[in-house]
């Protein structure tokens, strides 16, 4: 039986709506805005694609809807789901949505295009009532094991009288901190293939984003607050503590009390580094959901980096990690600021064609809401292609070459570095703050890289760079002038430099 609690409002206009998107034309990308139906909220918590090139994107009203960009057309598929903010397509009939309470598969198995089956995957985690108990993913790995992530529960709002799970006591002294009353708030959880859900790693606030690389590492986000000096991107390693002590109080074995009266510089001898820092105000305030470009050059030259979304500004990051003596770490740098995007870039999926669809959501703070779809125009942009730390300091690639007067020109690289400070705090302010000279410059042979020199380059560190005057050899300005690389280790011994 069909569900009936579905608003007349919004079924008149989302079967057969139709609307040419509006476009705003920039030289190498353009946004359009994708018309949603009649009646509906559009707060985005979740897109992915079918395998007949339709998009399947659930909304915090809880509604589940596919649109097919072909006819420009919107159907429903379920509806009353409760504040759902990740959806997975399992295949063109199933689709798997993580909600509040749980992870639901949702199924049409009369083939009428709506959901008839909704089936509780997993419910295996704590829920108090507080208001901050978000749920994110689903992500599935290469085994065929799914990934969600929970939130931690606010100090700005309560537990109720009856909860689900055994509420923990240890965290309940929390003056300022989010806290984890009920299992597993705070962590990052594995749904094998054989049913089961298992805490997988612990530390986190707010983590409104995972996703996997190409390779398939794991990655995920965390957003500015209490014991998060500034909003990062995490790698993720089954067992590791990556920073908000809240969640300890569910380690198997725990026994040091409630770890949010821990001192800092114990938990900061726990806690695996962020691969990659957003410094705040300056890159994001708010990042959301990391995906890898797979689109093979559909997208640009940017195949295998991380795209983010970012809530609080009209902007989507790119970043590229590496591997540096075992650790991650690396750069970020606006990709897209403006030009006709909108804020509250929740949710990012690309299409078959390569296109990059972002879903937007205010959720009761910043943001905006709405569908958005960025498209590559076919002409290659000027902009830092990659950045690399080396022996001696870094290199720089670019989509271009460069102009070889505006390269070797030493005012042309502002640099300085700064560290956060880990406490229970509330964010940090910037702390040993310099300005880095550079000492050398040398470009490539095929004026395509540029390897800066410095006297020293110190661990635990974001190096923020601001070029200015740099084009392309033929006169293109660069569209991205400020990049910061998030320092942990100095030891690339394989990244060689000579390679010119």
């Amino acid at each position: 039986m069909k569900p009936l609690f579905i608003c007349i409002a919004l079924i008149a206009g989302m079967l057969l709506t139709c609307c040419k998107p509006a476009t705003q034309q920039g030289p190498s990308y353009r946004v359009e805005s994708i018309a949603l139906p009649p009646g509906l909220g559009g707060q985005v918590g979740g897109l992915d694609f079918l395998p007949d090139g339709r998009l399947a994107a659930c909304f915090s009203s809880g509604e589940v809807m596919f649109y097919d960009p072909r006819k420009k057309t919107w159907q429903l598929f379920a509806t009353g789901l409760h504040d759902p903010l990740g959806i997975l397509a399992e295949d063109s009939s199933s689709i798997l949505v993580m909600q509040r309470p749980e992870l639901t598969r949702l199924k049409d198995s009369d083939g009428d295009g709506q959901a008839d089956l909704y089936e509780t995957v997993t419910d295996d985690f704590g829920i108090s009532g507080n208001y901050h108990e978000f749920a994110y993913g689903p992500v599935k790995d290469s085994k065929g094991n799914l990934f969600i992530a929970l939130n931690s529960s606010s100090p700005n709002g309560g537990v109720m009288k009856t909860v689900r799970g055994p509420l923990n006591s240890l965290t309940m002294d929390h003056p300022k901190q989010m806290f984890s009353p009920v299992p597993y708030r705070g962590w990052i959880m594995e749904y094998t293939p054989g049913g089961k859900l298992l805490p997988y790693a612990s530390g986190f606030r707010s983590p409104n984003g995972i996703g996997f690389d190409p390779e398939g590492n794991l990655f995920a986000t965390d957003n500015q607050g209490d014991w998060v000096p500034t909003s990062a991107l995490y790698q993720i390693q089954k067992g590791k503590f990556y920073g908000h002590p809240a969640s300890l109080a569910w380690e198997k074995g725990w026994d040091k009390g409630n770890p949010l009266k821990l001192s800092p510089a114990y938990l900061d001898s726990l806690r695996a580094r962020p691969a990659v820092l957003f410094p705040h105000g300056i890159m994001a305030n708010s990042p959301t959901q990391p995906l890898a470009d797979n689109t093979g050059g559909k997208f640009g030259p940017f195949s295998g980096q991380l795209f983010v979304g970012e809530m609080n500004q009209a902007r989507i990051l790119r970043v590229m990690p590496e591997q540096i003596d075992g650790q991650w770490q690396g750069a970020c740098i606006p990709f897209f600021d403006g030009h006709g995007l909108h804020k509250g870039n929740n949710r990012l999926a690309f299409a078959p064609d390569g296109s990059l669809w972002v879903g937007q959501n205010n959720h009761g703070w910043a943001g905006d809401t709405g569908i958005q779809r960025i498209v590559f125009t076919g002409t290659a942009p000027m902009n830092i292609l990659r950045m690399h730390l080396v022996p001696k300091g870094f290199v720089l690639s670019f989509t271009r070459p460069l102009d070889r007067a505006a390269a070797d020109s030493a005012a042309h690289y502002q640099m300085r570095h700064y560290r956060y400070h880990y406490s229970s705090k509330y964010g940090s302010a910037q702390f040993d703050v310099d300005t880095i000279p550079v000492t050398g410059i040398r470009l490539s042979r095929d004026r395509k890289k540029v390897m800066l020199t410095l006297d020293s380059i110190i661990p635990d560190m974001v190096y923020e760079l601001t070029l200015t005057g740099i084009r392309s050899e033929s006169g293109i300005p660069l569209s991205d002038s400020l990049i910061c690389y998030t320092v942990n280790r100095t030891n690339p011994e394989k990244n060689d430099p000579d390679n010119f």
